[in-house]
């Protein structure tokens, strides 16, 4: 951790040097907390999400909340509030009247309890243990994984922080693509991981402090199932859109119609593992036109007429 702090405040120096300033995306604190802070390593600006590091659920449109950190020298520049004048906490600060940019000065009443609950629970020692758990559930799925998938962006011992990118570009050439494994996951049971960020064509994983070794060990059985799935298509035993990759997720309305027009089994669409058998969670939805969904409006509320009637 301090090798890599020194290339990183190396770097903000020289952003500083050259008249820069530089803003630390702070989408979570996972892999950082009782280790080092923004601050320490020279960002002059950086948000803390609330999610995923302290409590509270990421994904789904909300909650979010998060706090504003700023070096000394921005501190007066941060927005007041025209009914509760404020302008946070710290040194340097103006308290002032203008620049309101929410309505609720102190951010959302209804999150903000439950991440103070988690902090002053845990304790210090209980936040550097999860910051270490994160870290330690990452790279040992990722080394589990090696083997079966290229991992990117590893340091020179071959670790990573709290997440981790599996480069799955190659797959365009085979007409699979990252979406077929993130949707081929549902049918194992699990929510898809961030894809095509940072890296197009990859997907990254983050086995947070609260995933257990045997949550764990799941995903990596279904990861490697997968690329043997993958690697049916690349070795010619099967045509992409045969694949049940293509043809994922599987609904129960699909294994349950009676027609059954694909060449692997209904087993092998909709109960891939065992814990499927045991405990499956059905996809709601089958495959979507991901592209016509981002580019059209698709209602599916009651139109104006139907509630004229």
């Amino acid at each position: 951790m301090e090798h890599l702090k020194k290339k990183i405040k190396d770097l903000i120096q020289i952003v500083h040097d050259n008249g820069g300033q530089v803003y630390m995306d702070g989408a979570n604190m996972n892999a950082q907390l009782g280790t080092c802070s923004p601050g320490g390593i020279g960002a002059d600006v950086c948000h803390l999400n609330l999610h995923k590091t302290f409590a509270i659920p990421h994904g789904g449109g909300g909650p979010g909340v998060g706090s504003i950190g700023v070096a000394r020298h921005l501190a007066p520049f941060l927005p007041g509030h025209s009914v509760v004048p404020v302008s946070g906490e710290g040194d340097n600060v103006q308290v002032k009247a203008t620049g309101q940019v929410a309505a609720a000065p102190y951010g959302s009443a209804g999150i903000l309890p439950i991440s103070w609950m988690y902090i002053r629970m845990c304790g210090g020692e209980g936040l550097l243990r999860s910051s270490r758990t994160a870290i330690l559930n990452a790279n040992y799925m990722a080394k589990q994984l090696e083997n079966y998938y290229n991992i990117l962006f590893r340091n020179e011992h071959g670790m990573c922080a709290h997440e981790f990118i599996v480069d799955l570009r190659h797959l365009k050439e085979h007409g699979l693509s990252e979406d077929d494994v993130a949707k081929r996951l549902a049918d194992y049971g699990f929510h898809a991981p961030t894809m095509s960020w940072p890296l197009h064509g990859a997907i990254m994983i983050e086995p947070t402090e609260s995933e257990s070794k045997a949550e764990c060990d799941k995903l990596i059985s279904a990861l490697i199932s997968i690329h043997g799935e993958i690697q049916d298509v690349i070795d010619g035993k099967v045509e992409a859109k045969a694949s049940p990759l293509h043809n994922a997720p599987h609904t129960a309305a699909m294994v349950t119609a009676s027609d059954w027009n694909f060449p692997y089994s209904r087993e092998t669409a909709a109960f891939p593992a065992i814990w499927s058998k045991q405990n499956k969670f059905w996809p709601s939805v089958s495959r979507l036109d991901n592209v016509y969904g981002d580019r059209n409006l698709v209602c599916s509320c009651p139109t104006v007429e139907e509630l004229m009637e």
